[in-house]
This record gives structure tokens, sequence and C-alpha cells, in this order.
């Protein structure tokens, strides 16, 4: 286990970048540029509107079909019938597609303009949890930041088109739930979790109960200082008796999972134990960053099976 001194500054800035693009509204005809903003670590491209859409039938109004990228075939989101409201068309000249991979899942998403990439500092953006539409399971936004002439940048929560495209995506239903394969074993202690989502919260809870763990949970990297404070008044130095795992996300308002983590790591009462990342990002730079600072698993959300092997290699060494 790793427990040298993390360099926070140069691993752990709490800054993300984010591709800043824009959907135009129209809002009683007038047009109205609604700001967007999505991490730069979910991005593998941006292109231009496919010439050729291959349908797919009995699939969500907002799932144009798939289109072909270099041989890859991907689905093609239309961000505003997503969010149900209506496009200023005569507003938009160019359509571009912000191609993503995460959740090891590829998809484009369709917007009406790119802008520019923003470095944000986490501790500057605000949690959020409502949505845009009069869909509650569309267009939720998970945070908010402000920009210049005093605007407002939403993020959007693009991992709930996962979950309602899971079974139109290739590979879609082999995710696996704790139930289905039924753990031989069951664990004691307890876990403390990080993740600013409570749809997200809620499975991992769901999951960790089922195999034996008490469960804390906080909603970002700051409020999982705060517990961890507490833990420790309650347990003391034998905190690491107690407390069997930290299973942290990585993008988080105020304090995201790295700078939480090197922070952990760098705290003699905090760093003998495990942490595990579990995030929706799946790009091999944020798993490499995470086993730098110390982490002893970087997991891509949400496998039940593969998540509790994990946990298993881990508290077994």
């Amino acid at each position: 286990m790793k427990t040298d001194k993390v360099d926070i500054m140069r691993i752990a800035s709490n800054e993300m970048e984010l591709v800043d693009f824009r959907l135009f509204e129209d809002k009683n005809g007038e047009t109205y540029e609604g700001v967007y903003g999505i991490n730069v670590a979910k991005v593998s491209g941006i292109v231009a509107y496919p010439e050729e859409i291959f349908e797919t039938p009995g699939s969500p109004d907002y799932m144009l079909g798939m289109f072909d990228l270099r041989g890859d075939i991907l689905p093609l989101i239309d961000l505003t019938k997503w969010m149900n409201i209506k496009p200023k068309e005569d507003a938009v000249r160019d359509k571009k597609v912000i191609v993503t991979e995460f959740n090891n899942k590829q998809l484009g998403f369709v917007v009406h303009a790119t802008r520019r990439l923003r470095r944000v500092s986490w501790a500057d953006i605000e949690s959020a949890m409502f949505s845009l539409s009069n869909d509650d399971q569309r267009g939720k936004i998970t945070g908010t930041t402000r920009i210049e002439d005093g605007r407002t940048l939403l993020i959007l929560d693009l991992e709930g088109i996962i979950d309602d495209l899971d079974f139109q995506m290739p590979n879609g239903g082999d995710r696996v739930d704790i139930k289905q394969f039924k753990p031989k074993n069951k664990f004691e202690g307890s876990v403390l979790i990080l993740d600013d989502s409570s749809i997200a919260r809620k499975l991992l809870c769901n999951t960790l109960s089922e195999i034996g763990f008490d469960v804390v949970d906080a909603i970002d990297g700051e409020a999982g200082l705060e517990r961890l404070e507490q833990l420790y008044e309650r347990w003391g130095e034998d905190i690491a008796k107690h407390l069997k795992l930290i299973i942290s996300d990585v993008e988080m308002p105020k304090m995201d999972g790295f700078h939480f983590a090197a922070q952990v790591k760098n705290d003699a009462r905090f760093n003998k134990i495990p942490l595990i990342f579990n995030s929706s990002i799946s790009d091999k730079f944020s798993a490499s960053k995470g086993k730098e600072i110390g982490a002893e698993a970087y997991l891509v959300k949400f496998d039940a099976k593969l998540f509790y092997d994990e946990i298993t290699r881990i508290l077994s060494k």
C-alpha cells in the first residue's frame, strides 16, 4: 500500500477542463443561447454532423440513430430532444457532434456550437439536481458555475442517457446486479462512500449493505473529509479497524475525488484505509492518476460482480 506523501498541487489540483458548447432554444420566437459544459476527460473528439444516419426502430425519440465514426458504429443523441426544448433552427449554422466515452460506452451528442475549453475549479461548481425538462428523467443538471458576463454554465447529467439506452447499445445489458451472482462471502465493518449523485449513492449503499457493510455517505470531497473527522472522533487510532474502505467518485462539486484522496493519503490517521475510485470516467489517464495518488483500484461504474471481486481482493491482502 502506498503511503508516501502525495504532491497535491501536481497530481490533484481540484480543477477540470470543460468543453463549452451551446444549444439555441426558441423561446416565444426569440433565440436563447444555453451554455453547457462536459468534462474533457469524457470527450474523445468533436466532429461534423454525419451525412448518413442509420435508423434504429424502437429507440427513444432523442436517439437519431447510429452513425459510422471511422469504422465504429455509435449512437447519435439529439440533446434538444432529450431536454424537451424547442431548437431555434435558423440560429444553427453548423451542427457539431461531441464524441464521448464514459461508463465504457461511446456516444455522439449533437450540439449547435462549440466555443472553447474552460479550466474551472471544482470549488466554483455548485451542486445541483434539477431537470430542464418536464420529464424528471431527462435534461438533468448536476452542477452549475458562473462564467463571464454573469452567465451560468450548466453541466448536464449525460450518464442518465446511458441508463436509458442500456438495451439499445452493444453490451448494454451486461452489467451485473449484486443479487444476480449471489456473493459467497460477506464482510464486516463500515465503508465511507462519496458521490454527488443520489442515485449512485443509493446503488452503492444497497450493494455494500447486501454484502455485509455498514455504509456512511458524503456528497463531495469536503463532506467526505468532515465524515472522516467524525469517524476519527468516534474510533480514534482504531479507525482503520472499523472503516474498511473508502469508495469515491471523481467528479464532485467543491472538492473532487482526486483532491479528496490526496488529502486522505497525506493524513497519517487515514492513509492506511484502502481507497477505491468508482467513476464514470473511463480514460486511461484518470485510472493512472488514481493509482498515482495511492488508490487500490479504479473502477468504471458499475458492475457489481467486478466491484465485489475488487473488494475481496483488496481486503484479503
